[in-house]
């Protein structure tokens, strides 16, 4: 199997730069439109697609961003590898506004979201105890550290729904009660439809604001979130352009098992099987079904 990375560009990241033989590609998929047509080309010798999650112009809110159908578009063009690259908060003040952090652990607080592929007719469980892939992360790493980037490897990522930001409350909760340590509003359902279709997943939070908790920094302010945004924009596309001579034109087997999270997980015995979820499923679920 070949290497294909897909990088899922978030807030600021509407494109990524020093692609070869780049072009726009729309890809239909049986779960919608994906939030944009698909950029391809290839990096050193790598091939990549980059969707901008919402959208070029941002015309998605995180609520609805159509996750289903990013990641079920990007399985049908062999991505192997997803790197989301995303805007947060931060609840730690060693965790600044212009560093970036490797996220390892999430908690799903979003409710307004459809959250699996699988269903009625066709029920599926897979493990997300360790939701995002730790070789794909380290490749991040050390991308983003080559790159001169400050970054923190592991963090626990709160999801909320929004699109309001938190109240200090809500904010001082996640923070001491909880132990988090950033918050956004778009990586999940996203690494957990990522694990269903056999994708391995990393996760770049890239800190724009403390939150509402810092009582030096008061609530968040827009205009400076987007003066950070600008400058973590460039940052994430030179960690991006470091990523394909770190993971390399071969792909072996996952170590952790991302490529085989379907192994053992449909329950649906195959004759009360619902043919018309079976047939949505054929890129995502297809190497079980």
């Amino acid at each position: 199997m070949q290497t294909m990375i897909g990088v899922i560009g978030g807030s600021g990241i509407y494109e990524i730069d020093g692609l070869e033989d780049a072009r726009w590609q729309a890809v239909e998929s049986p779960w919608g439109k994906p939030s944009d047509e698909i950029l391809n080309g290839s990096l050193n010798g790598i091939k990549m697609a980059f969707l901008p999650r919402h959208g070029r112009g941002h015309v998605h809110s995180p609520s609805t961003v159509p996750y289903r159908a990013n990641i079920d578009a990007l399985k049908r063009l062999g991505v192997s590898d997803i790197i989301s690259v995303s805007a947060c908060g931060s609840f730690r003040e060693e965790m600044a506004p212009g560093d970036f952090v490797i996220v390892d652990q999430f908690i799903d607080r979003t409710f307004a979201r459809e959250k699996s592929f699988f269903g009625s007719g066709c029920v599926g469980h897979v493990s997300v105890a360790h939701p995002t892939c730790g070789r794909l992360g380290a490749a991040c790493l050390e991308a983003a550290q080559a790159a001169g980037v400050k970054v923190h490897e592991g963090g626990t990522y709160l999801a909320m729904e929004g699109p309001q930001f938190s109240s200090i409350a809500e904010s001082r909760m996640y923070r001491e009660s909880w132990g988090c340590d950033v918050i956004g509003m778009t990586n999940m359902p996203e690494a957990k439809l990522a694990r269903e279709a056999e994708i391995c997943y990393a996760s770049v939070a890239m800190i724009t604001d403390y939150d509402s908790w810092h009582p030096e920094h008061g609530a968040v302010d827009i205009n400076a979130i987007i003066k950070v945004l600008t400058g973590n924009a460039e940052k994430a596309r030179t960690l991006v352009k470091g990523l394909p001579e770190r993971l390399g034109e071969a792909r072996k087997t996952c170590p952790h098992g991302c490529d085989h999270a379907l192994e053992f997980a449909i329950m649906t015995a195959p004759e009360a099987r619902d043919p018309a979820l079976v047939a949505k499923l054929d890129a995502v679920a297809g190497r079980v079904l």
